[in-house]
């Protein structure tokens, strides 16, 4: 009995019984050469021009190629094409095989010599047949396309139909304290569904926007899962930040901060957490304790950290036993599309190979960034303020709790007690504690600052103010900073034109009143960054300043009305675009008090100053104030 032919899908097959043979293109030639000699199956059959008269056997091939398109659910589908003339024919692929000879309208021909680098770009990549794909398996195939040069791609993918969750009716966890903006749900539901695929991604959102909240509603949906222990590396500056916004929008996530003198000295502690929360040089200096956890999720924030993948800090955070990773910076990109390597080296290990074979194919240059788009924006997800405004709130308030530093807690614990030592119940009014609100602005507002003095060096919120200062910066916008102290005014002045090149300016109670207006207007009208800094009580009333959406407040005022009506001068009529403010102060310190004050205040309107007639709460405020005493780290 002899074997039938039979058209398979695509191509050509034999028939002998319940089982199907798969020749090859040579195998066929063979046959129609009559040469039985060459008949690798050893099967019974005819001659298939013979058996199939309807048959046209063409000795013209044709080179195939991988085509990626995009499913209606944004899925990647990949197919592997001929092309005939103008019209693409399907190429059938057999238990991960390409067979090399199709049929279509009518007519068999071969598929010629490309499709064994097809075949092998396919092996490397993971995929063994036509259809959906992971996004790894998509990078795996872009980034071997881009990095050996080849051309067997046909990529029509539309990559913002990756950054959309497949499921748009799928919930935040219900333990989240909060109300997602529906772009954060999106971030929220894309970082969900990356990690599910097990990839890692970088969120790129601008300053502003909540990407510490998407990725605290991400982790609580990792515990739900039971997806435990998580590390969180973030600049020192930030971590007590990080604890506190854990703290209160995700109060079911057990979190704990790994910093300082008192940090967990036994790595199996870190297995009683849901989250830890450490800096990058207390990855480096405990990388081997850290590593004794298989983590199930790491998060870098302000990851633009690691973009230089020699520093220990970057050795550091990628030797992290991890399943899965996220890297968090709103400046992905800070001087070179080199810098993008050493973040996808962290969410991505190895794909895209060496660092000196990715500097030799990408350039720092239009192109460079081109070649790179295909594998950078699946991977990130980054939206801007405008992407956005219409989801937003007209003003977006970031407070920003602190911790100090070992040299300013040491000091600040001297002038704490230098006042406890001449408390006089008698006398007793919120004036008291002013050296303390002073050395919280900065430790060289009573030390004094040289010229080769560093400011970002002994203080903690310096530091943190000059890192949300970079990324405004970068964005060519403008800043408007309100300080009570005339000792800061001349820390401002002595760095911030030297650290980032920028002009700056100064309204307080010496600048005469007919100049501030000009001198606001000058800020307004000027193309590109600039900073402002301002007394709130000498300017926070009267100038419009919609020049700037970016306002800091660099230290707390006692009176919640003051600071409203200083924010006004940005947030006011006038304004087109979407107010970002930014409150920082220093937890355990006097300015936890007078956060705590301006919160319980925040609803009464008053113009006046509040608390300096002995009051029975700003004596409670006072004594409070006595009593905190800033956690020493190193």
């Amino acid at each position: 009995m002899k074997a039938s032919w039979i058209i398979y899908s695509h191509h050509l097959a034999l028939q002998d019984g319940k089982n199907v043979f798969h020749p090859s293109a040579s195998d066929i030639y063979n046959l129609l050469s009559k040469d039985e000699s060459k008949n690798e199956f050893n099967i019974n059959c005819g001659n298939p021009q013979l058996d199939l008269p309807d048959i046209r056997f063409s000795k013209i091939g044709s080179s195939i190629h991988i085509k990626l398109t995009n499913n209606n659910c944004g899925e990647i589908i990949c197919n592997i094409e001929a092309q005939r003339k103008d019209t693409f024919v399907p190429v059938d692929i057999i238990e991960g095989t390409i067979i090399d000879q199709c049929v279509y309208n009518n007519t068999w021909f071969y598929l010629s010599g490309n499709n064994l680098q097809v075949q092998d770009l396919l092996d490397s990549a993971g995929i063994k047949e036509n259809g959906r794909i992971s996004i790894r398996q998509y990078l795996n195939l872009i980034e071997k396309e881009l990095l050996n040069g080849t051309t067997l791609l046909d990529n029509q993918v539309d990559i913002s139909c990756l950054q959309k969750p497949i499921n748009n009716n799928e919930e935040p966890p219900t333990s989240l304290k909060a109300t997602l903006f529906p772009y954060q749900k999106v971030g929220f539901l894309w970082i969900k569904r990356m990690l599910e695929e097990n990839n890692g991604c970088i969120l790129g959102d601008e300053m502003g926007l909540g990407k510490t909240m998407q990725v605290i509603t991400e982790m609580l949906n990792l515990k739900e899962r039971k997806e435990i222990p998580m590390l969180v590396v973030a600049p020192i500056s930030l971590l007590t930040n990080w604890h506190r916004e854990c703290s209160k929008f995700a109060p079911s996530l057990k979190t704990i901060v790994h910093y300082g003198h008192d940090r967990i000295s036994n790595y199996k502690d870190f297995q009683n957490y849901d989250v830890v929360i450490t800096s990058y040089t207390t990855v480096v200096s405990d990388i081997h304790m850290l590593n004794m956890i298989k983590w199930k999720f790491v998060a870098l924030d302000e990851a633009q950290n690691i973009k230089n993948p020699f520093s220990a800090r970057a050795r550091a955070c990628k030797g992290i036993s991890r399943k899965r990773s996220i890297a968090v910076s709103g400046t992905p990109f800070e001087n070179h599309i080199t810098d993008i390597w050493s973040l996808i080296d962290f969410v991505q290990p190895g794909l895209l190979g060496s660092l000196e074979n990715y500097k030799e194919t990408i350039t720092d240059d239009v192109s460079g960034g081109k070649r790179i788009e295909p594998i950078l924006s699946p991977l990130m997800i980054r939206r801007l303020v405008v992407d956005v405004a219409k989801d937003l709130p007209e003003k977006v308030v970031s407070t920003q709790a602190l911790q100090m530093s070992e040299f300013e807690c040491n000091e600040y614990n001297k002038y704490l007690s230098i006042l406890k030592s001449s408390f006089d119940s008698d006398k007793i009014n919120l004036g008291m504690l002013q050296q303390l609100r002073i050395y919280c602005t900065h430790p060289y507002t009573l030390s004094g600052m040289n010229d080769f003095d560093d400011p970002t060096e002994v203080s903690i919120k310096y530091q943190r103010f000059c890192e949300i200062a970079e990324e405004i910066i970068s964005r060519e916008e403008k800043i408007i900073v309100f300080t009570s102290y005339k000792k800061m005014f001349e820390i401002f002045k002595k760095d911030i034109p030297n650290r980032f090149g920028i002009q700056l300016w100064t309204i307080n109670g010496e600048t005469p009143v007919a100049e501030r207006q000009q001198i606001v207007d000058r800020f307004n009208n000027l193309s590109g960054a600039a900073m402002l800094i301002l007394n709130p009580k000498a300017a926070g009333t009267g100038l419009n300043i919609t020049g700037a959406n970016h306002v800091i407040h660099y230290n707390l005022e006692w009176n919640p009305a003051l600071e409203d009506q200083s924010s006004a001068r940005a947030y006011r009529r006038g304004q087109t675009k979407t107010v970002f403010i930014y409150r920082l102060y220093y937890t355990n310190t006097v300015e936890q008090v007078v956060n705590e004050r301006i919160e319980r205040k925040r609803d009464i309107a008053s113009s006046a100053v509040v608390g300096n007639d002995g009051q029975s709460q700003d004596r409670a405020d006072i004594l409070r104030a006595l009593e905190l005493i800033p956690s020493i780290r190193k």
